[in-house]
């Protein structure tokens, strides 16, 4: 066997449903099974989501107080009034600053813009900047993915005498700020037609509003902080994510152009997963570090050369982001590992001194992917008085409700069930560790720290084809609320499989079914080409892509997990490296069995120190559970029942091979009836014969060897044909006929060479079917 590393979940579509939208769509059942496990089920509903050519953004003035905003922002340009955008530093908050900012300019406002210091001030509108724009000769402030929750901040702008418009898109809390206006789409009484915009969807509906018209310059950036939020792209935001992409593939703006030079991406080929994985975290990695200043300078200028330039030291960033995340998330595993292991601790709980606030966040991501465990990365303060960190979660584990639960400890905290943020008492993690992991004994189970992958549709081989991947893509772009696919296969044959990439760490498969074959490459599944043995069906799981090269295209899995649910033999008969063999076996499953004693002397002269399990006896068979277990065979048993005695506890998940004995008794001179006929004759013609002394003349006269006289002695002697007194042979002219086969000797020197036949020399495919029947023979109840 081989199992998954995560549990898959599998939706079921409705198959009559698929199958209408299917007929109705003109498209293949495949791509419809996929709609209708989104829910989309109508034909008129998936013919809007699929083709969106047509579709217009929703009116800007449906949304609360948006002809309040208009309206003060007009009054404000007329009247020559100074302007500042209130930003965020995540990718987010930047392209919303940059959308408002230019949309304010376009129109002649005297405006500028701001975004607070991480480090220095923290998440929001603060007091300090409210004061300090104010004397500056600032008179309205206009906030952009952010705002909603500063009700004590909006007081103290209204007591400065500046005007404050709020447009954001978190969630709002009991009591709204007191503001001129606030442009939410999430606001309880709020009738706009669609919930979920980004900060920068909020801003581009101002821009909008302002300008009569979604300008294409705007719509690029939206789609940026849109796919970089983690909002659902469903809805207006699909429309958003959408149409930006393709106006990026063509951006005229320098500094988008710099940054996809800068991560390698070409344009005319950008995807979402260009802006999630190379655009994004470039914008954030600036704020992360220091002033979010730069991303919003590189998004503006016009300059190529100050564009590549920002876009140079934007990367640098990145890089120096990324060095900081290895150098923590290090440190964090190794403080897992070593004070709070995850077998002990089912919430992970880790501060550090001096590590970075601003990527925290990441880090804890890293560990849940690693140790799949809730886990929360502190930073500690230089006096080691606060701390201030980020949570992540897994499916079962509501990290807000459990952290409701903790209030008095965190001053500070904030998110969803998924994701959290918060400071609190360095004297309080350890009471905080404490609370978290009973509460998490008390409400996750064993199959909860499984990691889980949702798979959104089952098919075979030959459903697999250029058109239905590309009908496929028409989901795109993929992110919240629309995945992108994920399919499981199964009943697949391996028509090849090696390893690839400098470190042999990656695969590449070819899967065969019914004459169908696919392509299939597994980054960091390199493994697998060891726990996959030659003629196992395999089921895999993982998201397909079409593969072009050379003009040539072609469909392509890649692979995110694989399975095989039946038992598996892997043959390393013969192997010239027995301990690279062994090395390569998963070890905690791993049983090394042995029924010969002088095996464990050929293991030491070949430098391998691995426990052996001798077998010699059936009640020694008996004793040993393999359910469950990679038994592997060092040797060749003597008598097959120490193989049904050991079977008969239990079924292993693998068998390896090795067989490593130096002598077989298969090579080895097993006497012929005209042997032993013409060595009784011999014996009949004396009255005695010393084989002690005269043996090895015999056989060398005959070409025998010595043990091949010996042998047919000792058959004589059990069949009662000859006596034998210390070496000295006398035929007994008054013994009955018998057959050879009634001699204990002979009967187990010939089972032997037969089963050493069978083990030794037999194809793969024999071997395999001789085990599975000797397997299955040794778990038949026994008839009574």
């Amino acid at each position: 066997m081989l199992k998954p590393k995560a549990r898959w979940t599998i939706s079921g579509a409705d198959s009559s449903k698929s199958a209408l939208l299917a007929e109705s769509l003109n498209i293949t059942n495949l791509a419809a099974s996929l709609l209708v496990n989104r829910g989309i089920e109508e034909p008129e509903e998936a013919a809007a989501f699929l083709y969106t050519d047509q579709q217009e953004f929703h009116d800007p003035f449906l949304l609360n107080d948006m002809e309040i905003a208009a309206v003060r922002i007009a009054k404000a340009v007329q009247a020559g009034e100074k302007i500042v955008v209130y930003g965020d530093y995540d990718a987010d908050g930047v392209t919303s600053t940059v959308v408002m900012l230019e949309t304010l300019l376009q129109i002649g406002a005297d405006a500028d813009f701001y975004i607070p210091d991480r480090f220095k001030e923290g998440y929001g509108p603060n007091k300090g900047a409210f004061l300090k724009l104010k004397e500056a000769g600032t008179s309205l402030i206009i906030t952009v993915d952010t705002g909603i929750s500063a009700v004590e901040e909006a007081l103290y702008a209204k007591e400065l005498g500046l005007d404050l418009i709020i447009t954001d898109h978190h969630e709002a809390g009991p009591v709204l700020p007191e503001a001129n206006a606030i442009v939410h789409p999430k606001l309880r009484d709020s009738s706009y037609p669609f919930k979920e915009l980004a900060g920068v969807g909020v801003a581009l509906k101002v821009s909008h509003a302002l300008l009569g018209t979604v300008q294409d310059t705007f719509l690029e950036l939206a789609a940026i902080g849109t796919i970089a939020d983690l909002v659902s792209l469903r809805g207006e935001n699909r429309l958003i994510a959408r149409r930006g992409i393709e106006l990026l593939k063509r951006t005229s703006r320098p500094g988008i152009k710099a940054l996809l030079k800068q991560s390698s991406a070409k344009e005319n080929e950008v995807t979402e997963e260009t802006v999630g994985f190379a655009i994004a975290p470039r914008i954030n990695a600036v704020g992360r570090l220091q002033s979010a200043a730069p991303a919003v300078e590189c998004l503006r200028t016009t300059e190529p050369e100050k564009a590549d330039a920002l876009a140079a030291d934007i990367d640098a960033l990145n890089r120096e982001r990324q060095k900081i995340v290895q150098d923590i998330a290090r440190e964090a595993i190794e403080m897992t590992e070593s004070m709070y292991p995850p077998e002990e601790y089912p919430v992970l709980v880790v501060a550090g001194r001096g590590w970075n606030p601003g990527v925290v966040g990441i880090v804890a991501s890293k560990l849940v992917e690693k140790f799949y465990r809730p886990a929360i990365v502190l930073c500690l303060d230089e006096e080691g008085v606060n701390a201030k960190g980020s949570a992540r979660s897994i499916p079962g584990f509501d990290l807000f409700k459990n952290l409701s639960e903790c209030r008095e400890l965190l001053p500070h905290f904030g998110g969803h069930p998924m994701a959290a943020g918060m400071t609190l008492a360095a004297k309080d993690v350890d009471e905080l560790r404490a609370r978290l992991n009973k509460q998490a004994g008390e409400q996750l189970t064993e199959e909860d720290f499984v990691p889980l992958t949702k798979v959104d549709l089952s098919c075979r081989l030959e459903d697999v084809t250029l058109s239905s991947i590309e009908e496929m893509n028409l989901l795109a772009p993929f992110g919240m609320d629309n995945p992108k696919p994920v399919i499981m296969i199964e009943d697949l044959s391996v028509s090849g499989m090696r390893k690839i990439g400098s470190n042999q760490n990656h695969l590449k498969v070819t899967l065969e079914q019914e004459g169908t074959e696919l392509d299939c490459v597994g980054f960091g599944f390199g493994y697998l080409q060891d726990e996959i043995s030659p003629v196992s069906k395999i089921a895999v799981v993982g998201q397909l892509s079409i593969n072009e090269w050379n003009n040539f295209r072609k469909p392509q899995l890649m692979l995110q997990d694989a399975a095989v649910q039946t038992r598996q033999l892997f043959d390393h008969r013969g192997t010239r490296q027995p301990k690279t063999v062994l090395d390569r076996i998963p070890a905690g499953k791993r049983r090394l069995i042995s029924f010969r004693e002088e095996t464990t002397g050929q293991l030491s002269e070949l430098g391998i120190s691995k426990p052996l399990e001798l077998i010699r006896t059936p009640e020694e068979a008996g004793k040993m559970n393999l359910t469950g277990e990679y038994a592997v065979f060092m040797d060749v048993p003597e008598d097959i029942q120490l193989l049904s005695a050991l079977f008969a506890q239990g079924s292993p998940e693998r068998i390896y091979v090795l067989f490593l004995q130096k002598e077989t008794h298969f090579f080895s001179t097993m006497p012929s009836r005209e042997h032993f006929k013409w060595y009784y004759s011999f014996l009949m013609k004396r009255d005695a014969f010393d084989v002690k002394r005269h043996g090895e003349e015999l056989a060398k006269h005959k070409g025998w060897t010595a043990d091949t006289v010996k042998f047919m002695s000792k058959v004589f002697f059990e069949l009662e044909f000859v006596t034998i007194n210390n070496g000295l042979i006398s035929v007994n002219r008054n013994g009955s006929k018998r057959d050879l086969n009634e001699s204990a000797s002979y009967q187990q020197k010939k089972d032997q060479m037969e089963l050493e036949n069978r083990l030794l020399y037999s194809s793969y495919r024999e071997l395999l079917e001789w085990f599975d029947e000797q397997i299955s023979n040794a778990s038949r109840p026994v008839q009574v």
